[in-house]
């Protein structure tokens, strides 16, 4: 007798359950330690423990961006949000001095509004947003005697001494050879191991998701190397070096997705020389020499010549063109006002409007009895209503039982260390600890609380760990309430949003492969050039420039369906009444990425015969077939694909 099936989990409790996995990031755990910790003390030594304050909050925002990646990235990804958040600092002060409590709130409800739609930029416009919005809250919601522009200025002086303690210590990455190299060896030595990857699993029911991890490691080199820099271009022969070695992936990538394509198992040789090109840009070593695939289809011919074209690339120091994303300005703007940035940008402004007036209310009501701060609650709402941190009903229940521990536990040191030096302990403990903490948002939770906790004890105000468990679980209920309420225009809409992009990516991609920058077929050899056998030379300047082109149609094309993924996932793993809205979307997300990697196929093919073969031409067609289907089942407006034919 077979036992019946456990039942499934459903997708937004698993989200909770699940951790992300990987070695203790020692290098961010000791700057966190060396973060708000000592500015703290240096500030009660110095006579001025509320500036202490601001500039160890500053310290412990830049802490939760301190992300694995390279110095160049951190740059932004830490320093957008801190002056964001030294800004929303300042603009709080001024406003919570000086501004009546409906007011006050009028304008925090219109700051929700922007910085919920600058969050759909991406994850740094995320991270300003976030930042802002809890800057405000805390600049007129804790009062404190210095002025706006003294919190604001300590605030963004703590955010910078933590990166400047990223950009000035040396980490793991950075020791093998170059100092000024972090985590890009590594993301561009990633692209390599994922194209290998790729190539052992073409024909298994893993390709799949092989190409999508290279998607994934694109995204990452490409990131790493495309960080705010002083000059223009690359500076020293070392960068300009590791750049050429990723943009020498990119051909590497197009050959071993085609493969991926044709369904057909290659030689276990085939992805050996990708793999010692991936050990000699991690280790900065010769290539020495590579294993020629076999030249028997027109992507194993373009392999070998990529192969072949990578390591001239390996022994040279010429640079390469990143192939960045240049997103203009009206596509930024499009996002802001579209779809996508006025769904999350409402859905803010409501969250973060109806905590700040409850939380008002509360205040002037002295339900906070002696404590003069009501911060706690819009600040809370403000994490909460974040979709990059998880599922609404994972962050609720993550943020709720964070809390929890984390209020209990401070509770307990404060009951037994002595003042202030048991707090900025605490607050260097909990600063070291936060690295690790952002694998899970319940983590991450109990280690923030306990760290503010100490903090704003250590700036004059008593033990409060029951009053902020109890303003948690009033905005886990505001939020829970407000994410389910009917938004104007149709739910779903960002979802929507999401995949006309990707649709318009794919489609901009397939026209240039098809159609061409002449109108003729996007290809750089001619029918006959394969006939001996032997590899061939195409890195003319205009076959060259037609393929730097399409690499970056490529490139942006499986980028935003990666983004869309994610998105859908997200939207997925909501409560039913919430997922229903992302019915259909991942299917259409599939299709579209099929057809691009068909294209990417089509590509292949027409560089090595100038024509499409008949099972090209089918699948094509069966795919834009496929898409129109869809997305009129599920009312989604996609542009219009050109004829294969």
């Amino acid at each position: 007798m077979s036992r019946p099936a456990a039942p499934a989990v459903p997708p937004w409790l698993a989200h909770v359950l699940r951790a992300q996995r990987g070695p203790v990031p020692w290098s961010a755990v000791t700057r966190g330690a060396l973060a708000g910790g000592p500015l703290l003390l240096a500030a009660v030594l110095a006579g001025r423990p509320t500036l202490g304050v601001a500039a160890a909050i500053g310290a412990m925002f830049a802490g939760i961006n301190d992300r694995p990646g390279s110095r160049r990235a951190s740059v932004g990804r830490i320093g957008g949000p801190a002056l964001a958040g030294a800004a929303g600092l300042a603009a709080g002060t001024y406003a919570g001095d000086h501004v009546p409590a409906v007011l006050l709130t009028l304008l925090l409800t219109g700051l929700g509004l922007v910085a919920g739609a600058v969050s759909a930029l991406g994850p740094v416009g995320s991270a300003v947003g976030t930042q802002l919005l809890v800057g405000a809250a805390v600049g007129a919601g804790m009062p404190l005697p210095e002025p706006g522009w003294q919190r604001a200025l300590a605030f963004a002086a703590g955010a910078g001494w933590l990166l400047l303690l990223r950009l000035a210590l040396p980490t793991p990455g950075s020791l093998a050879g170059d100092f000024r190299f972090d985590g890009e060896r590594h993301a561009v030595a990633g692209v390599y191991d994922a194209v290998a990857a790729l190539l052992d699993a073409a024909g298994s029911e893993t390709a799949t998701a092989r190409r999508a991890a290279l998607t994934a490691a694109l995204d990452h080199a490409q990131d790493a190397l495309a960080g705010p820099r002083l000059r223009r271009y690359a500076s020293s022969a070392a960068e300009r070096r590791l750049h050429a070695r990723y943009a020498a992936a990119l051909p590497l990538a197009e050959a071993a997705t085609a493969l991926a394509w044709a369904g057909e198992a290659v030689a276990a040789r085939t992805s050996e020389g990708p793999r010692r090109l991936a050990v000699a840009v991690r280790d900065n070593t010769p290539t020495g020499p590579l294993p020629a695939p076999s030249r028997s289809a027109p992507a194993l011919r373009a392999l070998d010549d990529a192969l072949l074209h990578a390591a001239e690339v390996f022994d040279g120091a010429a640079g390469g063109d990143l192939h960045n994303r240049r997103r203009p300005r009206a596509a930024r703007v499009r996002t802001l006002l579209g779809a996508r940035g006025r769904e999350y940008g409402l859905r803010v402004a409501l969250c973060f409007g109806a905590s700040a007036a409850v939380a008002q209310a509360l205040h002037h009501a002295r339900w906070y009895g002696q404590h003069e701060h009501w911060y706690w609650l819009p600040a809370t709402a403000v994490f909460l209503v974040k979709p990059d941190l998880g599922p609404l009903a994972s962050r609720v229940l993550s943020r709720a039982a964070g809390t929890v521990l984390g209020a209990l536990v401070f509770a307990g040191f404060a009951a037994v260390l002595p003042r202030p030096e048991g707090l900025v302990a605490l607050v260097v403990v909990s600063g070291a600890l936060i690295p690790v903490a952002t694998r899970h948002f319940a983590a991450q939770t109990a280690v923030v609380t306990v760290l503010v906790l100490a903090l704003v004890m250590a700036g004059g105000e008593p033990q409060a760990s029951v009053g902020r468990i109890g303003e948690t679980l009033l905005a886990c209920a505001i939020v829970l309430v407000v994410g389910h309420l009917p938004m104007p225009g149709p739910r779903g809409d960002a979802i929507g949003a999401r995949l006309a992009e990707a649709g318009a990516a794919a489609r901009a991609y397939l026209d240039h492969v098809l159609g061409g920058p002449d109108g003729h077929h996007a290809s750089g050899r001619s029918r006959d050039h394969h006939t001996s056998g032997e590899p061939q030379e195409h890195h003319a300047t205009g076959g060259s420039r037609d393929r730097a082109v399409r690499w970056a149609l490529r490139r942006e094309a499986y980028r935003t369906l990666a983004e869309a993924r994610t998105a859908i996932a997200l939207a997925s793993a909501e409560l039913p009444p919430l997922a229903r809205h992302a019915d259909g979307a991942d299917e259409i997300a599939a299709t579209l990425e099929r057809l691009v990697d068909t294209t990417t196929a089509c590509a292949v093919q027409l560089d090595d015969t100038g024509a499409l073969d008949p099972r090209h031409v089918r699948r094509l067609a069966e795919l834009q077939d496929e898409l129109a289907r869809r997305r009129d089942r599920v009312g989604l407006r996609l542009p219009d694909l050109p004829a294969a034919g």
